[in-house]
């Protein structure tokens, strides 16, 4: 609301007004007094039986001060020149207002002239009095405002002409407006005066209050009505104030706030107190600490107690130490536990030195910050003592002065049994296998049954053993990685139990080169006793020529013919134009549009077909990179590719259109040349994300499953064949009527050559980046591991129902959090096993990542037992107690660091704001929550629960689970 400030009200004067009147007996002063003795100026004239009348009144010089823009109220009364007898044309029923700038009073003698003065208005009653016959007047007083200006002087006079009305002029009040001091957002705005423009606003900055900080430069903008407009940024409360009534008052003792903003103070968590006013953090009481990275949110906590029920077991490969989480966990849930170890001389039970374990023991999985309440030791010395101490340490062990929390334990090794004494020796080598030999075991105490040899490589993190028997004392072990050393023991297996394992002993493979030459040896030694040199030469062709795939051909890339129509000629039938029939246009290609139609080939079945089409007027090196993908297509057969029926190059222009459709402008390019098309099955359903979008929720897990499924049968073939497909998407996954999956769009696919190891380098062209796996898009290397990457995020498109990977994620920024660590979290309602299987599928080095037919058995483990699936990511009610098959999630400490860990760092506020401090508080929350909170948009709602569940599995895994060998 605006400010009056009045210039000038008559009706406040008590003194006389020396108004001028020009003539001087046009209009008459009359002063009378009221009821409380204050004068009444009243200006009256009624010269109306006389023509021409022309009677002005003059103000005093009235100062303008501030104003630039200045209004005039006028109250008056008027009479009705019908209610006065014998007036013909003379009587008037309007005054003119006129108004003269000087920046001095004139000078009391000026001549009085009328062309200085401006018009500001011509003023009329509203309402007009009539005189009775007996001389009662029935008044009625009017109103008017008028601005007048822009005025730009120091002061000016008002002109009040009259021209023959009966008028009398009550009061007069000058006034200006200004936009009044006020309080917006914690800023302070003092009172303004408008612009003289009336469509210009003037812009004020404000200024914060006491304790208050700018966080968007505050601004008001003054109207010309003196209303305040456009409110713009704002001030917020200052470290240890909150806002209250638009001020910033000192937080109370007991209560803090450690950041800028205007919520309310918080109370001091528990084990923390605060005792003066404004107060940036709550102070730990004694014995208990915060951590260097807790934020000033969380309660103080203390280092934990020692381990409990803390027990050993050894069994023939490995020594064991289980426990349990200590009774008092400090308040923390970032318990870990370290293992020390010592080894003790002596015997018959006296211990005489105990000094550090020998280096090479190993701890699987580590002998320090274990978040598991197990470890398993390998590689210990056979009848020797062993004192291991277990310590539990949090966030805040090592702070105070508290002693370590450590358990102990003793263990001799004596309790492994007897030792299988025998010697292991490396008889022979290749690339792949080793041949073993040993000598029996001298004096069992029972007849041996068979023997067990175990083996590992020596350089993988995970204990993950294969083990094999034989009844000799030899064996050859067969499916090994070239040049890779790898640890063996043996043992035996008598009727009373099996012996301990021998010690370690390590061979290594040959080199792939060397191998070739050992098995050439080999051969040709063989030859030598009864075959000819033709057929020793003819035995090492066929033995070294490149293995086929077991029933699948190898894939042949059309870009080796010299002449890329041979391919097409070679792979993909040629089908006669008049066979086609087209009923619609379902979508347009790179090439061309893209119909639907049916092929009516004699003696058969009509069969429902998709046709590509290639644009009229095209190039030779067109045509044949539209044919390429044809003759890819033609090489497979497998029920979850799409199957090409053939194409059109050849034959001469003919073409059979259904009777509904019209020769439209659409199939010009079709009908302006020799046709060239390539006709594949009909998919009904089109592309699998969009068919998922419009059917959200409508499909069961197991259903949803068994589309995984038939996509992953589909990429095991063209793995098989030696193929990589490198954009693997859910748009590229057709869906027929059945719900039947199948791999298409081959435009950027590549071979794979028969080494494993190679992959194809891109020469350039785009790489559709959120599916493709980081090796791809850094260096150009795609694989069938960079298609196994792919794989999974079409499975969390799947388990989403179409959702965009990385949401509207940049291209630049995925990258970024790819490289960082970042994994997509699981979809809502997601089984755990199957985002677990997406997070192995997109492990930074893509030698360690699954093949397609690894995930096809474990898909249909999962079809085959639907009750493993019954976990979701959101319920996380069971957990593997194996940390090496639980996902490695990091645990942020930091409300901040988990929202710019998943790009929502804009929300920070809102979660500090409704309380969400701690990963544990926020792993109660619930899509309601998210809401709640003031996260609107959907995608933003779906990411934040998304991680909120992955951040569930992690926290659940640091308080419950356990290490199993």
């Amino acid at each position: 609301m605006f400010k009056v400030l009045v210039l000038l009200d008559t009706t406040t004067v008590l003194g006389e007004l020396d108004w001028k009147t020009f003539p001087v007996n046009g209009w008459d002063a009359i002063t009378e007094m009221d009821e409380q003795n204050r004068p009444i100026h009243t200006f009256q004239v009624c010269h109306v039986m006389e023509p021409n009348q022309n009677n002005w009144l003059r103000s005093g010089w009235i100062q303008r001060q501030a104003a630039q823009r200045v209004y005039v109220e006028l109250r008056f009364t008027l009479r009705d020149c019908n209610s006065i007898p014998w007036v013909s044309g003379t009587c008037k029923e309007t005054f003119n207002l006129f108004y003269l700038q000087t920046d001095e009073p004139l000078p009391g003698r000026t001549r009085f002239r009328s062309t200085d003065y401006a018009k500001v208005d011509t003023i009329a009653a509203d309402e007009s009095f009539t005189q009775t016959d007996l001389g009662d007047r029935v008044l009625r007083l009017n109103t008017e405002v008028r601005e007048v200006g822009p005025v730009t002087k120091k002061g000016f006079y008002l002109a009040f002409q009259d021209v023959g009305a009966c008028i009398a002029l009550v009061s007069v009040k000058v006034f200006y407006k200004r936009c009044p001091s006020t309080l917006r957002n914690l800023a302070e705005f003092p009172e303004t005066v408008p612009h003289m423009d009336s469509s210009s606003l003037v812009e004020v900055r404000g200024a914060c209050v006491e304790n208050a900080e700018e966080r968007d430069t505050p601004k008001l903008y003054c109207g010309a009505d003196g209303d305040w407009l456009v409110p713009l940024g704002r001030c917020i409360c200052r470290i240890g104030h909150e806002e209250m009534d638009d001020h910033c008052r000192a937080c109370k003792p007991g209560y803090f706030k450690a950041f800028a903003g205007n919520t309310k103070c918080s109370k001091c968590p528990q084990h923390s107190s605060s005792h003066d006013q404004a107060a940036t953090i709550c102070h730990c009481n004694k014995g208990f600490y915060r951590g260097v990275k807790d934020p000033s949110s969380m309660a103080c906590t203390r280092p934990p107690s020692a381990p409990r029920n803390l027990v050993s077991l050894i069994n023939d490969t490995a020594l064991f130490l289980q426990w349990m989480p200590p009774i008092n966990t400090g308040g923390r849930s970032d318990i870990t536990y370290n293992v020390l170890c010592q080894r003790c001389d002596g015997g018959d039970g006296i211990v005489t030195q105990c000094e550090p374990c020998e280096p090479d023991l190993r701890f699987i999985p580590r002998p320090l910050g274990i978040t598991g309440t197990s470890v398993a030791i390998l590689d210990y010395a056979i009848y020797a003592n062993y004192t291991f101490h277990v310590e539990a340490v949090n966030g805040v062990s090592g702070l105070g002065v508290a002693p370590r929390s450590l358990a102990n334990v003793t263990v001799n090794t004596h309790q492994a049994g007897p030792a299988f004494l025998g010697i292991v020796r490396k008889d022979w080598t290749t690339h792949n296998s080793i041949a073993l030999s040993w000598s029996e075991v001298e004096q069992p105490t029972s007849d041996i049954v068979d023997y067990e040899i175990k083996y590992h490589e020596k350089e993988q993190e995970q204990l993950i053993y294969s083990s094999t028997r034989t009844k000799s004392t030899s064996v050859v072990v067969t499916g090994l990685r070239p040049s890779t050393v790898y640890v063996f023991h043996v043992r035996a297996r008598t009727s009373a139990g099996y012996t301990a394992f021998s010690p370690n002993f390590e061979f290594a493979t040959a080199a792939e080169d060397i191998a070739d030459q050992g098995q050439v040896l080999v051969v040709v030694t063989a030859s030598v006793g009864g075959f000819s040199l033709l057929h020793t030469v003819m035995f090492l062709f066929v033995s070294y020529a490149p293995v086929p795939f077991s029933g699948i051909k190898t894939y042949v890339d059309p870009d080796t013919y010299e002449d890329p129509t041979q391919a097409v000629e070679e792979f993909a039938k040629e089908i006669d134009p008049s066979y086609i029939c087209i009923d619609r246009v379902i979508g347009a290609g790179e090439f061309g549009e893209v119909c639907s139609g049916h092929l009516r080939i004699p003696g058969r079945k009509d069969i429902a077909v998709a046709i590509k089409t290639l644009k009229g007027g095209y190039m030779e090196e067109q045509r044949r990179e539209f044919l390429r993908e044809a003759s890819i297509i033609g090489q497979f057969n497998n029920s979850n590719i799409i199957r090409l029926e053939g194409v059109v190059t050849k034959s001469e222009l003919y073409m059979h259109l259904s009777t509904h459709l019209s020769y439209s402008n659409t199939f010009f390019p079709i009908l302006s040349g020799r046709p060239v098309m390539i006709v594949v099955e009909y998919m009904e359903n089109g592309a699998l994300d969009a068919f998922l979008r419009t059917r959200e929720g409508q499909f069961t897990v197991l259903q949803l499953v068994g589309m995984l499924r038939g996509i992953a049968v589909g990429m095991m073939y063209l793995s098989d064949m030696g193929y990589v497909h490198r954009d693997l998407a859910a748009r590229n996954i057709l869906v027929d009527e059945n719900l039947v999956c199948k791999v298409s769009d081959f435009g950027m696919s590549r071979i794979l050559e028969d080494d494993s190891e190679s992959a194809y380098t891109a020469s350039g062209g785009k790489i559709p980046i959120r599916w493709t796996a980081p090796e791809a898009i850094a260096y150009g290397k795609f694989s069938s591991a960079s298609d196994v990457w792919s794989y999974a995020i079409v499975m969390w498109e799947v388990m989403s129902y179409g959702e965009r990977p990385y949401w509207e994620m940049s291209n630049q920024d995925v990258i970024l959090s790819i490289e960082e660590g970042y994994r997509l979290p699981a979809p809502i309602g997601c089984p755990m096993t199957l985002h677990q299987l997406m997070l192995h599928c997109w492990q930074k080095e893509s030698s360690q990542r699954p093949s397609f037919n690894d995930m096809l058995s474990f898909l249909d483990k999962l079809i085959i037992n639907p009750s493993s699936m019954l976990t979701l990511v959101n319920d996380a009610l069971s957990f593997s107690d194996s940390p090496e098959e639980m996902p490695d999630y990091p645990l942020f400490i930091s409300i901040g660091d988990w929202l710019d860990s998943i790009k929502m760092s804009q929300y920070k506020s809102n979660f500090l704001a409704a309380g969400y401090t701690t990963p544990d508080s926020i792993a109660t929350m619930s899509i309601e929550d998210i809401k709640r909170i003031g996260v609107c948009l959907i995608g933003h709602q779906r990411r934040i629960i998304s991680s909120i569940q992955s951040l569930r599995l992690q926290l659940h895994h640091i308080h419950q689970s356990g290490f199993q060998v």
